[in-house]
């Protein structure tokens, strides 16, 4: 009997994917869990297997092309019992490493002879464009060399943007790039943005990271600042329950979340990912470092598990390590805040009657004005610089 294999549902509401790489031909044999695809969701990157065993007989859709959960893939021939569709995966994927370029093909078999072919290349013609007058349409080298001859009349506007196309590479919008762009026309179109600014002295920041790296070396993980942020964050967003909320537009309500899931974006080949830290109000400070290690590592080698990247409450971009004062970044929807953090730098300033040099670092608080205003984003920011600000506030947060 023919088997018809679907998109099966991957579960968190993912409703379609684009396929990145088929594991089989049409004419192919497979055995049951053999893989059959690699799909990229908005999510995460994921391998079906197929749920039977027979002949591949017809592939339905190509290699970057986005399919809908329940859509028919392909068909399997051969197969002896009525199976059900593919049970839900989440098994993580190494996506491929780079795109490959995209070659466009000739629109039909061009007829021509081998010389003609050299002239054509010689005066860069492209023979695909010329109507061949010899016998069944076949191109001559009088056609050629006629072709070439109009070329030298097209008006200089018109020369520049063909010698412009020449310098121009054209890279299709695939696999973790397209996601990343859908993800944030959504977000930036469907939530009004503002951003709030702010820098905080962290002079204590950088005294009690240095203070704690050792014994976080000695437990063989690297201490960033990003785990004491995410800590002082957690606190203040239990006093600032608004930012740490969803919006829901479907029953118009604003949830407010009584767990803490931070999400950390993360650079990786081709795009972004925002992989999670799950309760890190929860977790001490070698825990989330700990965490935020695996979780990156994972991201940048493609290993990530839809797991890994579902149930975020607030997000943080740190772009520090990168450089930067200020950015505005995009939500993360339908979460309803995200914070941005920037290098740390030196700063003479005057304080407590004396002048002396002390780190600063700017931040960034981009809000979704239908459930926060400016007073509570300035408010949730003060409250987070008094945190990294008191060393006595920030060290009874840490374990």
């Amino acid at each position: 009997m023919s088997y018809e294999f679907k998109l099966p549902d991957i579960g968190e509401g993912i409703t379609e994917g684009e396929i990145i790489k088929w594991h089989v031909k049409e004419g192919d044999e497979v055995k049951e869990d053999q893989p059959l695809l690699e799909i990229m969701t908005d999510k995460v990157n994921a391998v079906i297997p197929s749920p039977v065993k027979g002949k591949v007989t017809k592939i339905l859709a190509k290699e970057g092309e986005k399919v809908r959960v329940g859509q028919t893939l392909l068909l399997i021939e051969g197969v002896e019992t009525a199976v059900s569709q593919p049970a839900e995966t989440t098994q993580p994927i190494q996506a491929p490493q780079k795109e490959e370029k995209v070659v466009e093909q000739e629109a039909q078999r061009v007829l021509a002879s081998p010389a003609v072919r050299k002239l054509a290349r010689e005066l860069g013609v492209d023979l695909s464009k010329i109507k061949g007058s010899g016998p069944a349409g076949r191109i001559t080298e009088s056609d050629v060399r006629a072709y070439a001859e109009t070329l030298k009349s097209v008006q200089p506007q018109e020369t520049k943007l063909i010698q412009k196309e020449a310098l121009e590479e054209r890279v299709p919008v695939r696999g973790i790039r397209r996601s990343v762009a859908e993800k944030m026309v959504k977000s930036a179109y469907t939530a009004p943005h503002v951003t709030h600014f702010d820098e905080i002295d962290a002079t204590t920041l950088v005294k009690l990271r240095e203070f704690f790296k050792n014994a976080a070396e000695l437990k063989g993980l690297r201490l960033t600042y990003l785990p004491f942020i995410i800590k002082a964050v957690c606190a203040a967003l239990k006093e600032f329950p608004y930012l740490n909320a969803s919006f829901d537009q479907e029953r118009n309500e604003i949830v407010l979340k009584k767990y803490y899931n931070i999400g950390i974006a993360t650079a990786v080949e081709g795009g972004l990912v925002v992989p999670v830290v799950k309760d890190a109000d929860k977790k001490n400070l070698f825990e989330i470092a700990s965490e935020i290690t695996r979780l990156t590592e994972a991201a940048r080698q493609n290993k990530l598990t839809l797991s890994d990247v579902q149930g975020g409450t607030f997000s943080i971009t740190n772009i520090g390590s990168i450089g930067g004062l200020f950015a505005t970044p995009i939500i993360n929807y339908p979460e309803v805040a995200i914070l941005g953090v920037y290098k740390i730098y030196k700063k003479v300033v005057y304080t407590e009657g004396k002048i002396e040099p002390r780190d600063y670092m700017n931040v960034s608080l981009t809000f979704d004005h239908r459930v926060l205003d400016g007073a509570v984003a300035a408010s949730f920011t003060n409250r987070l610089k008094q945190i990294l600000e008191d060393e006595k506030l920030l060290l009874s947060l840490l374990f």
